[in-house]
């Protein structure tokens, strides 16, 4: 829902069903894609990784995100 609500901040027409389904389909699909692939989805999702002896703390980024389940969207309708 927080993903949802994130991608319309930047895109009004995007659904909560398409996020859902953005992201489901992600996850059947990442072990498919070649490395270069791979990389390029973690270099659009991904700001910034910070490592402290304590704790791990990955800022995703939201431009990213909308991107990414724009694509798998319009991939899937076609």
């Amino acid at each position: 829902m927080r993903t949802w609500k994130e991608a319309r901040e930047h895109d009004g027409s995007v659904t909560e069903e398409q996020v859902r389904t953005a992201l489901a389909e992600f996850s059947a699909l990442w072990d498919e894609l070649f490395p270069a692939e791979q990389s390029r989805i973690i270099q659009l999702l991904v700001e910034r990784v910070e490592i402290q002896p304590d704790r791990l703390s990955i800022k995703l980024c939201k431009d990213g995100l909308v991107s990414l389940a724009n694509e798998i969207h319009q991939k899937a309708a076609a």
